[in-house]
Order: C-alpha cells, then sequence, then structure tokens
C-alpha cells in the first residue's frame, strides 16, 4: 500500500501497528497458556535447565518465590537466578540468549518489537505485579517543596502531593541558571512516563526526544533534566547531590527515609492506579521452540504471584526475610517491609496504609493486558520517542 500523506492517519496506523506487535508479545504466550492448558496435558519441558535475568527490586518477588518454593522444579525445571547490572545489559543478555527469560520493565518488550532502541521480537506471557513505584525528593528539595503542600489538621501533609508544589523549586533553579536534576531508570519504561505525566501536570517541562534529530537524550525544552540511573544506585546519587529527586520501584525510596536523605512524595498508585510495573519477558524464538518448557515457567509464576497475595498478604513477611538476601534484593529486611507488608512511608514517622501498593495477583494482575499498551505508546508519542520519522518508513501506512 502507499504511504499516507495525512500525519493524522499516519499516526494511527503506526499506533495499530505497535499495539498489533505488543499483541504479538503479550497474547502469544497467553494463547499458548491457554491452549496446552484447556485442550491437552502439558507435555515434558523441552528444555529444563533455564537461567533467568532480574533486577534487585522488590518486584523480582515471584521469580524468588517460584525457586524458594520449589515451583519450578515442580514444573521439571532447574532453574538459576542470576542479578544483572542494569535494563540494557538484561535486555541484551535475554537477546542474545544468556537469559532464557527475564523480570522486564512492562515497556521493554513493546519498545524492542517496534525498534525503539535494540531491535527484538520479545513476548510477554506473564505480567509480574501492579504499581510499586514511587518519587521521592533530596531533603533540601522537600524543604523548599513543603510550604506549598496543604496539610492536614494533624499536620501531615496531604495526599497525593502534587509537581505543583515542586513548581517553585524548579523555577528558581531556572533563575539561578542552574539545571533541576532528575533520575528514573530507564527511557522506555513506567519510572519515566510517571515522572513526566506527574511533573507536566505540575507546569514542570520534562523535556523531549528527537530522534528524528540524533536526540534521544529526552531533555529538549526542559525544565527538568531527567537521566538514567540504575535503581539500587539511586539512594547514593541522590546523597551525593547528583540528582535531586528519583522514581524507582521499592526498596528504593524507602532505602531513602531510612537513610534519613530524603522523602518520597508520591506513589504511582496514586498517579495510574494498578499499572503494570513488571512483566516476564522472553523472545518469541524460545517460546516457538520451547512451548512446553513457556508454559510451564509460567505457571510456576502464577503459583508464586497467588502466594505473595494469599490471605490478604499473609504472607509478605516471609517473603520479604527472602528478598532481603544478598542474592536477591540485598537490602535491609525492615526497609523492603516498609513498603511491602501494606504500608508506605513518607516523611520519616509518616507512615501510611497502602495495601495494595504491591499486587502480584490481585485484580488479574498476572495477565499482560493489551490495553495498557495503549498508554505506553501514548507517552512514548507524547515526549518524542515516536515521530514523524516513522511515517517515511517502509511498510508505514
Amino acid at each position: 500500500m502507499k504511504q499516507s500523506n495525512n500525519g493524522n492517519h499516519g499516526r494511527r496506523g503506526f499506533l495499530k501497528k505497535s499495539l498489533l506487535a505488543l499483541a504479538t508479545a503479550s497474547v502469544i504466550g497467553g494463547m499458548i497458556l491457554g491452549s496446552a492448558a484447556v485442550r491437552a496435558e502439558i507435555g515434558d519441558p523441552e528444555k529444563e535447565e533455564l537461567k533467568f535475568g532480574f533486577i534487585k527490586l522488590t518486584d523480582m518477588a515471584p521469580l524468588a518465590i517460584a525457586y524458594e518454593k520449589g515451583y519450578f522444579e515442580d514444573e521439571g525445571l532447574y532453574v538459576t537466578l542470576e542479578a544483572q547490572a542494569n535494563w540494557k545489559v538484561l535486555l541484551d543478555g535475554t537477546i542474545d540468549g544468556q537469559l532464557d527469560g527475564a523480570h522486564m520493565l512492562a515497556g521493554q518488550p513493546l519498545a524492542a518489537t517496534i525498534g525503539f532502541g535494540t531491535k527484538a521480537h520479545i513476548i510477554t506471557p506473564f505480567s509480574m505485579d501492579l504499581n510499586g513505584n514511587g518519587i521521592t525528593v533530596s531533603n533540601e528539595t522537600w524543604k523548599q517543596m513543603k510550604p506549598y503542600v496543604p496539610k492536614q489538621p494533624d499536620g501531615k501533609s496531604v495526599h497525593p502531593i502534587k509537581a505543583d508544589a515542586l513548581k517553585p523549586v524548579v523555577d528558581k533553579f531556572k533563575e539561578e541558571g542552574k539545571p533541576f536534576k532528575m533520575g528514573m531508570v530507564f527511557p522506555v519504561f513506567t519510572h519515566n512516563y510517571e515522572l513526566r505525566y506527574w511533573l507536566a501536570a505540575g507546569g514542570i517541562n520534562p523535556g523531549y526526544y528527537a530522534p528524528h534529530k540524533g536526540d534521544t537524550s529526552g531533555t529538549m525544552k526542559a525544565d527538568a533534566l531527567l537521566s538514567v540511573t540504575p535503581p539500587p544506585q539511586m539512594p547514593a546519587t541522590l546523597e551525593a547531590g547528583t540528582i535531586y529527586g528519583y522514581c524507582v520501584g521499592e526498596p528504593w525510596n524507602q532505602q531513602a527515609v531510612f537513610k534519613g536523605i530524603g522523602v518520597p512524595v508520591v506513589t504511582d498508585y496514586e498517579i495510574w492506579k494498578d499499572n503494570p510495573e513488571k512483566v516476564f519477558g522472553m523472545t518469541k524464538a524460545f517460546t516457538e521452540k520451547y512451548p512446553n518448557t513457556t508454559v510451564r515457567v509460567v505457571k510456576a509464576l502464577i503459583r508464586a504471584g497467588k502466594w505473595l497475595d494469599d490471605n490478604n498478604n499473609a504472607n509478605r513477611p516471609e517473603a520479604v526475610k527472602i528478598l532481603s538476601q544478598s542474592n536477591y534484593v540485598g537490602a535491609d529486611y525492615d526497609v523492603i517491609a516498609n513498603s511491602m507488608t501494606g504500608t508506605f512511608e513518607y516523611e520519616k514517622g509518616d507512615k501510611r496504609e497502602v495495601p495494595d501498593f504491591n499486587v502480584f495477583f490481585r485484580y488479574n494482575a498476572t495477565y499482560p493486558y493489551d490495553s495498557d499498551a495503549v498508554w505506553y505508546l501514548t507517552q512514548m508519542r507524547r515526549w518524542g520517542q515516536i515521530s514523524d520519522r516513522y511515517r517515511h518508513s517502509p511498510g508505514y501506512h
């Protein structure tokens, strides 16, 4: 078909094409699982020894629980779990076969499939969790924000805290000719988009990407400069004064509270309730070559997710103990428990009930919905990661 000269029609076409890519990335796994489970007994795993990668975050929990509780072994699988340095290393390891699958950012399979960054066909047969992120600012930034934050009768801050309270701080930096820097973990994931959404709603421009001009920094016209920092390094980077705030998953917001170096001001539950946070990603080639193995991996992970949410999170203390081990998250028990057991601490001493801060099974959390891709794609378009250059690509119509 001929390429369209109509920009809006072209963008709609690309959106449909991208959504189809995610449909392939998320539904294939579900189809494999459904057809095998409903129509016939699952066959023996074609590949028994597997290596899965993860980043040191509490939402890698389904992998740890499936391993520690023997759910993988129940499926005839012998799994090695290996922490990765950052999200790019993890993705590259999955693509080149060093890893058979991995704990991934929910936007990574979509971005890889449509070719933003590393291009590869990654599918998502399992969604690992909902929610689990927060935005934290340094103590000095919070001190300057606080006069603009409404108070409850007891003197505590009204939540959710809007970025309106941060705008005077950012404006002052601009007046003084200084950059206001914030951290996020990866350009194509919820942390980046949630932080941008929150900032923009408060009148702070987080900048734009312009890949068609060779600019992938995301800082064009920015009031606040966002840069990538690996999750475990966020607190130290904040403490060093390199950044003045960040958006990250747990336990790295609570770590800032415990160390006394920062204040979480809002959670992603307050920005986008029950958002898909992490997924389990595999290459399409792996799932086609080893369909029984894929189904058995998903079965084990579903059992782990259910265990994590059973009986109103009754198993969470045990899960926290497991995750605190150095081979998993490696943070102190109390730090992980501060958000994973149904509470979240903002200012020191201001601990509030947030029972759904981490969700692993409730609300169909394990199912990778294509509809969630729409939000990711609109944010990619909003901030320039999907640009008009795609309208002139071969096959774009």
